[in-house]
């Protein structure tokens, strides 16, 4: 391979589906494949950020430890409607795992941008400066669970809105060969699922917690078929969000294809199901290993 060619990443979004993106950089990695330039869309953002700063092996790790009780500790019911999201947590989680407050994107190694969504203009949003931690904060969040974020007097919502898979981010920062991954190929449908209501058994006060929010978005993990039932608050949104980022996406790629598509299967992982985290990694393991035979061609005619 061409020393002189400039690869880019660009890191799909998908929420907890994004940690295959670990899987997927450190089988690259395995490879002797190391970006120059790393985009990335919502979780992918927040991979992206957390790989460019040098901490992917802390947030590998604290993934792989979080469970289904510590995943709904994040989400709280409250009465500003802002969004379900505990922003204290997260921010305490992201300076452990990504970057500090005072971390600047001119700052890293790399060449890193998020894609965000200006919520007055709906206009696409490239983040290439300024606050690390703000870049990424602004991608992620999604409404309905994060609160906008304001930036340059803009508030910002989740780039997945408008650019799903940030391969026109690589090319316009310069790279010649893009590998771009997609967490959405196969999940449009398969995530819609019936709900039901979620007793407390034990009544303390962390599983009260628990109960609330999966109450109150209708589940936050997998429930049962139940063919009477409407489907919940948040199976409608998490369905919803799904096909819209499937269409984006389909007609963004189909514009401006990257050299190498990554589409790890993860249909079975839902929209907010952090927790399954290994199984997210493994697949993003195989993915690579699946088109290592690809990603060899390409790379060697460049």
């Amino acid at each position: 391979m061409n020393t002189d060619v400039k690869i880019g990443l660009a890191l799909g979004s998908g929420s907890s589906r994004g940690w295959a993106h670990i899987g997927i950089i450190n089988a690259l990695s395995d490879l002797g494949i190391k970006p120059d330039i790393v985009c990335g869309t919502s979780i992918g953002a927040l991979v992206g950020a957390s790989y460019v700063s040098n901490k992917l092996d802390l947030l590998k790790q604290w993934a792989c430890s979080l469970t289904k009780f510590e995943t709904a500790r994040f989400f709280e019911i409250n009465t500003s409607l802002n969004g379900f999201v505990n922003t204290e947590r997260l921010h305490d989680f992201l300076n452990k795992t990504v970057a500090s407050d005072k971390e600047t994107i001119k700052d890293l190694e790399k060449l890193y941008a998020s894609v965000s969504t200006d919520l007055e203009t709906g206009r696409e949003i490239w983040l290439t400066n300024g606050s690390l931690i703000e870049a990424v904060w602004a991608s992620i969040s999604l409404p309905g669970l994060f609160p906008a974020i304001q930036n340059n007097n803009r508030w910002l919502v989740d780039g997945g809105l408008v650019n799903p898979v940030p391969v026109s981010v690589c090319r316009a920062l310069g790279a010649d060969i893009v590998i771009a991954v997609n967490l959405n190929g196969d999940i449009v449908g398969k995530h819609f699922e019936k709900t039901k209501t979620v007793e407390n058994k034990n009544g303390g006060v962390g599983e009260k917690i628990t109960d609330l929010v999966m109450e109150y978005t209708g589940s936050l993990f997998s429930t049962p078929d139940d063919s009477e039932q409407p489907p919940g608050l948040f199976d409608a949104i998490a369905s919803s969000v799904n096909i819209t980022q499937d269409r984006i996406t389909r007609s963004r790629m189909a514009g401006d294809p990257p050299d190498i598509l990554l589409a790890p299967k993860l249909s079975h992982i839902g929209l907010l199901e952090f927790y399954r985290a290994e199984e997210a990694i493994t697949e993003g393991k195989n993915c690579v290993k699946r088109m290592q035979p690809e990603i060899s061609h390409v790379l060697e005619i460049a």
